[in-house]
Formats: structure tokens, sequence, C-alpha cells
């Protein structure tokens, strides 16, 4: 190749280098952009709310039950039905996601069956809530006759996440690395032993992260609650899980359906508490899964 070949080719080299350097920083700034907007519409999103809601958000509306009056109207039936649905929805959940999720990592055999289930429950994942919710009705309000129990509610609830649960655990499971299983072997332990003293511990920082995204789909998701017949005005707190119930999202749909701007105020009180408990669960889980993953580093 003469000096003029190789000059020519070096010359192109460093127009396409520019280009797709220019290229880069356009795509750059372009997510640049995109992201500070989708930030921007949240913020605004945020203000009015808060601008709307903080007005009603006092001490008698955390204390009060619901009423036609909205000077009188509060959200303490919606609060400790939420409270009952997502610790019931979470102690049928993370057992059965957690358990499903070891079997088919440490024990399940690799083949079609095990192919055949990893395919749907990764459908399953995203089938739309309010299949869940006549799903629920049909089996739990019906079938079982449970009614609009706290119950029924929290296993519609755990139909709807135990896949995301199932998904989460076994991505963590499997980001273990195989050498500490082999070490626990060779040093004589049972699969059990591995599992229960190994891999489980090391992956309970993804675990973790698993219920919180879970625990956040439940908390807000209202299609599978009304379609199984929640109740839209609870005036008593749950005493037990086979009581009628209602939650925050169906309470903040009841009062943002009505036409006075009374109740739309009440309402963005509503969205205000129902983000503050769901920041306050998602910064409790992040700590201890902060706390839990300092304890196991590879």
């Amino acid at each position: 190749m003469s000096d003029a070949q190789r000059e020519a080719c070096s010359v192109q080299q460093e127009k396409r280098l520019a280009r797709r350097r220019a290229v880069s920083a356009a795509f750059g700034v372009a997510c640049r952009v995109l992201t500070w907007a989708g930030v921007a519409v949240l913020g605004v999103l945020l203000w009015h709310v808060a601008r709307a809601g903080l007005p009603w958000l006092d001490l008698q509306f955390l204390t009060s039950f619901p009423s036609r009056k909205p000077d009188k109207a509060g959200i303490l039936a919606a609060l400790c039905g939420t409270g009952w649905l997502i610790a019931l929805t979470m102690l049928l959940a993370v057992p059965l996601g957690v358990a499903s999720a070891v079997y088919l990592e440490e024990y399940g055999r690799r083949g079609r069956w095990a192919s055949f289930l990893s395919v749907n429950i990764a459908n399953l994942a995203g089938v739309p809530s309010i299949v869940y919710g006549i799903l629920g009705l049909t089996l739990f309000v019906r079938g079982l006759h449970l009614g609009t129990s706290l119950v029924a509610g929290a296993m519609t609830m755990t139909l709807l996440i135990l896949p995301v649960v199932i998904l989460a655990s076994r991505e963590a499971i499997r980001a273990v690395p195989g050498t500490i299983r082999q070490a626990a072997f060779a040093l004589g332990a049972t699969r059990w032993q591995v599992v229960r003293h190994h891999v489980v511990p090391a992956s309970l920082p993804g675990l973790l992260t698993g219920v919180i995204l879970s625990t956040s789909r439940a908390f807000g998701e209202t299609a599978p609650l009304i379609m199984m017949g929640a109740l839209t005005y609870v005036a008593f707190v749950p005493k037990h899980p086979m009581e009628a119930f209602t939650v925050l999202p169906i309470q903040v749909f009841n009062w943002a359906s009505r036409p006075q701007k009374e109740f739309h105020g009440l309402a963005a009180a509503g969205i205000l508490v129902l983000l503050a408990v769901l920041l306050a669960m998602n910064a409790s889980a992040i700590v201890i899964r902060f706390r839990a993953s300092r304890r196991f580093r590879w």
C-alpha cells in the first residue's frame, strides 16, 4: 500500500471516528434531556399534589373515618386496611416466592419442564392486574366463599406479585458465585446446609430488592381490589383478617371521582400519605439490604 493510500485510509478512519463521537455525544445529550424532562414532569405533578393536599393534611385527617362532609373526612380506615393487606400479602408471597426460586435454582433439574416453568413465570409477571382481580373474584371470593375480606384481598395480591418475587429471587440466587457452593460441598455440607447457610444469606440483598419492587406494586394497585369487590366506604378499623376492608388507592380513587372540589383536596392529601408510607417502607428495606450487603462481599 502506497503512502497516498495509507493517508486516504487514515483520513477516512478519522472521519468515521469523528462521526461516531458526534453520534455518541448527541445520544448522551438526548438521554440527559429526556431524563430531566421526566424529572421535571414528576416535580410538577408532586408540586400540584402537595399544593392541593397539604391544607387538608393534619392529625384529624389521619385519625378520622371517611365522611360525606369533607371537613370531617379522614383516612384512618384505609390506612389500617392497607397495613393489614400489605402484611398479609408479604406473609404469603415472600415465603412462597423465595422457596420457589430456591427450588428452581438449587434443586430443580435443567430440562423442558424447568424451561416451561421459567417462561410461564416470566409471562405471568406481565399479565395486567385486572386479570388477577377476575381470578381472585372467581377463586377466592366466590369459589372459597371468603367474601370481600382481607384474606381474599391478600391472596389476590399474592397472585399478582408472586411472579415478580420469584424472578427477582432467582436472579439474586443465580448471582451468588458458584465457588461458594463448591467450597461448602468440599467441606462435606449437604445441599440444604449450603442453601441455608451460604446461598440465601449471600443473596439476601437481591431478595430484598425483589420484595421492595413487589411491595411497591402491591401498594399502589387498585384494579384487582375493585374487581373483587373491596369496599369504597369503610367506617371501621379491621380487627381480624376476615373483615371487610378498604385501602388507600381505593379511597383516593373514590374521592377523586367526586365532583366537589373539596374531595379533590382530600384525594391529594391521600396521595401524599400513600407516597410517604411507600417511601418509608422502601427506605427501611434499602437500609436492611445495605447492611446485609456489607456482610457478604466477593
